[in-house]
């Protein structure tokens, strides 16, 4: 089955089963592997890209959901105006260590601050709190999201 999607800004069309997860559609598809794959049940938010403006868990969020919808993936994010500031920030908080949970990260703080500009501790909290890092670089990702929207 055909189901047409923006990626990224680019209109797409994809041929596949509607009940693939968007996440191995991104990868295995559409050879957009900076969406990462973390537990596969929705927990970690390694996968997290947005959908219509929203932070989703592309591996929870199956291809026939996104028919007409508009995937934002790291690949993307890193051309718009937030997501050039927020990767600036991550650079000078020195927020990565292995890196394998950032692109989640960096997904769900670009919502938060589009949709939020100027967060308090508990928006970010909010936006942030199904996103693990192993390494535990936490008090460092809030200080990468605060400078970014200072």
């Amino acid at each position: 089955m055909a189901i047409s999607l923006t990626v990224n800004g680019k209109k797409r069309q994809v041929e596949g089963d509607p009940a693939k997860p968007l996440l191995w559609v991104l990868r295995e598809d559409l050879d957009l592997v900076g969406t990462k794959f973390g537990c596969g049940a929705g927990l970690c938010g390694a996968c997290t890209v947005h959908v219509d403006g929203q932070a989703v868990r592309s591996c929870q969020t199956l291809l026939g959901d996104v028919k007409g919808a508009a995937v934002t993936t790291i690949e993307g994010a890193a051309a718009t105006d937030v997501g050039k500031r927020i990767a600036a920030s991550w650079i000078a908080q020195d927020v990565p260590q292995c890196g394998y949970c950032q692109a989640g990260q960096i997904m769900s703080a670009t919502a938060l601050l589009s949709q939020t500009p100027k967060p308090t501790d508990e928006d970010i909290d909010a936006a942030m709190i199904g996103n693990l890092c192993r390494c535990s670089t936490y008090v460092r990702i809030r200080a990468a999201i605060k400078a970014t929207a200072a």
